[in-house]
């Protein structure tokens, strides 16, 4: 499948697309995210926080804690930061399959860390740094949800 690719100019555009996309996620969604460090994985997820009705100033990158639930919006958000995990059995410690097993959206950061783990009908969402300021997403994933990156 070819990914649909978009030009990002902004970190704050960014987030509004993402904002958009949270208006098409179901429970159950999977986000699956992957970039360089500073590519901008967490302001991503806070764009879906804030299309779900997450304050985005609630949202921090969950780095040290690995998982970091937000419950107020339409739909809860897991937020997931495999950067430092080393081992597929740690997965199974902070309860990844647990997590995709509940109705909520789930976004997990370095994925590509553990690709296995996530479930095949998994939007993926690839970040790449082009400027300062400006991203490339290569997006793909169920139908539904790569059109919401269309409108």
């Amino acid at each position: 499948m070819t990914p649909l690719e978009l030009d990002i100019p902004t970190l704050e555009r960014m987030r509004e697309v993402a904002s958009r996309l949270a208006a098409a996620l179901a429970p159950g969604d999977v986000i699956a995210l992957a970039g360089d460090l500073g590519a901008g994985k967490t302001e991503f997820v806070k764009g879906l926080a804030a299309g779900l009705g997450v304050p985005e100033k609630d949202v921090t990158s969950p780095t040290f804690t690995i998982v970091q639930t937000y419950p107020g919006g339409r739909i809860p958000l897991h937020h997931v930061d495999l950067y430092r995990l080393e081992t597929p059995d740690e997965l199974v410690n902070i309860g990844l399959d647990e997590l995709f097993r509940e109705d909520a959206v789930v976004a997990v950061e370095w994925f590509d860390r553990f690709p296995s783990a996530s479930p095949r009908d998994r939007l993926e969402v690839r970040i790449a740094i082009v400027s300062e300021t400006a991203r490339r997403l290569a997006v793909t994933g169920p139908a539904r949800l790569v059109a919401a990156f269309r409108s």
